[in-house]
């Protein structure tokens, strides 16, 4: 379900320009999630707060800095006002947890079927975690699956939970 004011407990997708936005858009196509137009999610906190990965770590901060951009907020059908505060605590608990190369390489590895043995483990181990990958783990948390393929919340991208959730 997608709507237009974001309430607790929604994710936010949205672009990322330059470089770094193309290497993901044409990463999700490569990795059979189309060639869409959302190459970043965040989770959406009350109190005007949001809960993002960064290179660096996840960060807290205001709502606010997304004001003027192209945001798509999504959820899924039916969460209640308890889900949602329980999803956002949960989020809040990866506040510092950062990503890394091995992330990425991770999905690609995993889609283009190479054997590498350990990768998936090792990833888990280190606790990073990327955009789409820290929402999935949250809503996990929090009691809500997002995906009932089985998949690893490390799989997941922005245009996957696009896919799975925007109607």
């Amino acid at each position: 379900m997608q709507h237009a004011l974001p309430m607790p407990g929604d994710i936010g997708l949205t672009q990322i320009s330059g470089h770094v936005g193309r290497l993901i858009r044409i990463g999700q196509w490569l990795n059979g999630n189309g060639f869409g137009d959302y190459q970043h999610a965040f989770l959406v906190l009350p109190g005007g707060m949001l809960l993002e990965a960064e290179p660096g770590g996840a960060i807290i901060r205001p709502l606010s800095v997304y004001d003027g951009a192209n945001v798509l907020y999504v959820c899924p059908e039916g969460l209640t006002d308890g889900q949602r505060d329980t999803i956002c605590a949960a989020g809040r608990r990866y506040e510092g947890v950062p990503y890394s190369f091995l992330d990425f390489l991770a999905i690609a590895v995993h889609r283009l079927r190479i054997p590498f043995p350990g990768l998936r483990r090792y990833v888990a181990a280190t606790g990073h975690m990327i955009c789409s990958q820290l929402i999935d783990q949250s809503y996990r948390d929090g009691g809500i699956r997002l995906f009932d393929d089985g998949r690893w919340p490390g799989y997941v991208t922005p245009m996957a939970l696009y896919k799975r959730l925007a109607r």
